[in-house]
């Protein structure tokens, strides 16, 4: 039989123990008797229709749960199918682009300079292309956190610039899509907040270890007090003012990640010359 025959068969059944606890209880109410045995049969109907009440609970956070991500999945998978289709209407262009190098000899007179012609030509091509710095996430196993992040690059201030590495195609996690979409968007969200025209680097990393999924995510930064770092999972903490409605971001993103039995720190790099607060998760 399959399987929601079954639980069809099994719903029937808790609705008559209810008639028939409801009855117990009436008939008990109306001859004034005590029984024993219908007193025994009373507890065990209560027990199945608790255990049927609990049982349907768990099945609607199931299927509650079941929609969240299928919405998840309808709504970031079209800026990954919009990066698709500008990358199939660049063909053309990358085709004249190959033409036009393999043909460069033609105009060169030697070799030194044909090199250095080609070499500048295709930084110049590198350089104006923009999508090719997001072509890893089209690879990455996790589609739906593929397409929310590259929503969130190309959503971000015009100012601010963002490099990503994937050091494993394979995103394996253990939560749920929908809680995992709301730790990271947290971190982005924060990271891309604090960006000004001058501090204005965002660097994010994505891999997998143990299958645990990993995300770095670094923004620069001129002012980092290392006093604050402890803070920034505290409740109702924010480094933009007091307002009440801020600080719950961070708090939020700890709480979710250790309910799954993650990790989430927060630390200071230095890269070059500058400073960058960055915030890694693991779960």
């Amino acid at each position: 039989m399959v399987n929601w025959a079954r639980k069809f068969l099994y719903r029937i059944f808790c609705v008559v123990a209810m008639l028939a606890s409801v009855y117990l209880i009436v008939d008990f109410l109306v001859s004034g008797t005590f029984d024993y045995r219908i007193f025994a049969m009373f507890l065990l109907l209560t027990v199945v229709e608790i255990w049927g009440v609990i049982d349907w609970r768990k099945n609607y956070i199931l299927m509650q749960q079941k929609e969240s991500e299928l919405k998840l999945y309808q709504h970031y998978i079209k800026p990954l199918e919009e990066l698709v289709k500008e990358i199939r209407a660049r063909q053309h262009e990358f085709d004249n682009h190959i033409n036009a190098i393999l043909n460069m000899h033609l105009t060169v007179g030697n070799y030194e300079e044909l090199v250095a012609r080609q070499s500048e030509y295709i930084t110049e091509v590198m350089k104006d292309d923009e999508t090719r710095r997001y072509l890893p996430l089209l690879r990455i196993s996790d589609k739906v956190l593929a397409g929310f992040l590259y929503s969130k690059i190309v959503r971000a201030p015009s100012f601010v610039k963002t490099e990503i590495e994937v050091k494993n195609l394979a995103i394996i996690s253990g939560i749920s899509e929908h809680h995992l979409i709301e730790i990271v968007g947290t971190l982005v969200d924060n990271a891309y907040e604090a960006c000004t025209s001058k501090t204005n680097q965002v660097f994010m990393e994505l891999d997998s270890e143990e299958d645990r999924m990993v995300f770095v995510i670094r923004n620069q930064m001129e002012d980092v007090r290392m006093g604050e770092l402890h803070q920034f999972f505290s409740k109702g903490y924010s480094t933009k003012g007091k307002d009440g409605e801020r600080g719950f971001g961070l708090y939020n993103a700890k709480m979710l990640v250790g309910r799954y039995g993650g990790e989430i720190v927060a630390g200071v790099d230095k890269i070059g010359e500058n400073s960058y607060v960055c915030m890694k998760v693991v779960v």
